[in-house]
């Protein structure tokens, strides 16, 4: 049976600290969007290569006590985010006796 190990962290979207990354892989029309999506790429790619697969990932805000916010009532439920609270899991490697 296979077992896993699980973290979760939250990940921002920032196009100016993926610049090289963007501007090799797309174009913007109208300069680039600096809270894309595709900046968490470079990230994401990074925890695949230690072997973690991406199961869960939601827009999120973030408050001073690293607590979720993930529907303000009082905003009429629109509230906009550039951090993800992301969920990883890979086997866990398994001792030997």
């Amino acid at each position: 049976m296979v077992r896993w190990e699980y973290i979760t962290t939250f990940l921002k979207a920032d196009s100016k600290r993926e610049e090289d990354f963007l501007v090799a892989n797309y174009s913007w029309k109208e300069g680039m969007p600096i809270y894309t999506p595709e900046s968490l790429i470079p990230l994401l790619n990074a925890y695949g290569a230690q072997g973690w697969e991406l199961i869960q990932i939601m827009p999120v805000n973030v408050g001073r006590n690293a607590d979720v916010l993930v529907a303000d009532a009082g905003s009429g439920g629109r509230t906009w985010a550039f951090t993800y609270f992301c969920t990883f899991k890979r086997p866990l490697e398994e001792k030997s006796p």
